[in-house]
């Protein structure tokens, strides 16, 4: 093994000192929390007791999250409404819009910055757009009166239609991310294969079926994950839409609650650490079998050039 010099040996430790601080954020907050988060799932322990006050309990936490906790059910269900909306509506729009803009449009960067801002964008500032516009005096149910209907809907304190504002501030929001995705794919496919189908007499819709589609199948697959990690960690949304704002529940009786908010509230509000770190775990076993899954499925259906 080859000795190394003095000045190799000075970078190496410089580089470990820049380091450092990184990784001690990372080992505290991260992989810390992770270590704690598992062996808490296991125990039932009220942080002010103190260590001594640990009890351990085997799988009691996750078991009665499925059989007596009716907010975590409430919560996964949502999560799961959230993600199987969201995620393909989201998805279908950028699409749509980035093969209309990769195409010869005026003022391209203009509209693709238009698009991306939203992602960027403060979920707070975006929240409190979307309260408004869905407040009973708001600007849809001024649109609705306009075309007769008398009896307006309540978007923000119906148990069920609370869930409407939610979906549309992630579609607006997540737009933006998957079209950047999606124009960047559009530009690495072969224009050979347009001027080919059009000497055959495809039209613009097979010429799209046919070869645009099969070929941004990985970046489909991609945006399609990415899009339901995204959903799947719903927080900020819900909290600042309905919390923050309105100062109570997540929509009428926390009808519009998350898993991430529901983590959120047990620890925070209720103080159950043990309930917080198994429905973690839990959401945590799901985001690794839907990478999985996704993974597997990607085999058969996408189209690798």
């Amino acid at each position: 093994m080859k000795k190394m010099t003095k000045a190799q040996r000075i970078e190496n430790r410089d580089g470990w000192l820049f380091m450092a601080p990184a990784m001690v954020i990372l080992l505290t907050l991260v992989v810390f929390a992770i270590i704690a988060s598992f062996f808490l799932a296991f125990t039932e322990w009220n942080f002010l007791s103190g260590l001594k006050g640990i009890k351990f309990v085997a799988f009691d936490n996750f078991i009665k999250l499925f059989t007596r906790d009716r907010k975590f059910k409430m919560a996964l269900g949502n999560t799961i409404l959230y993600a199987v909306t969201v995620a393909p509506i989201s998805i279908l729009l950028a699409l749509v819009f980035a093969y209309m803009i990769n195409d010869k449009v005026y003022f391209k960067k203009f509209n693709r910055l238009c698009f991306f801002v939203p992602y960027i964008s403060s979920m707070v500032a975006l929240a409190a757009v979307f309260r408004f516009l869905f407040r009973s005096d708001g600007p849809i149910n001024l649109i609705l009166t306009t075309f007769g209907v008398q009896d307006v809907p309540k978007w923000l304190t119906n148990s069920t239609l609370c869930k409407i504002p939610i979906i549309c501030v992630m579609v607006y929001a997540g737009i933006g991310f998957n079209l950047i995705v999606y124009m960047a794919a559009l530009q690495n496919v072969p224009r050979e294969l347009y001027e080919a189908a059009e000497v055959d007499g495809a039209s613009g819709i097979r010429q799209f079926f046919r070869i645009t589609l099969p070929l941004l199948s990985p970046t489909t697959w991609m945006v399609t994950l990415v899009s339901i990690i995204y959903v799947a960690r719903t927080f900020n949304e819900v909290y600042s839409m309905f919390v923050s704002f309105a100062g109570g529940t997540a929509g009428s009786g926390n009808a519009a609650i998350t898993v991430m908010y529901y983590i959120y509230w047990m620890f925070y509000d209720q103080g159950k650490v043990n309930y917080a770190a198994a429905a973690a775990i839990l959401f945590l076993i799901v985001i690794l079998l839907i990478t999985v899954i996704q993974r597997a499925v990607s085999k058969k259906f996408v189209h690798y050039v």
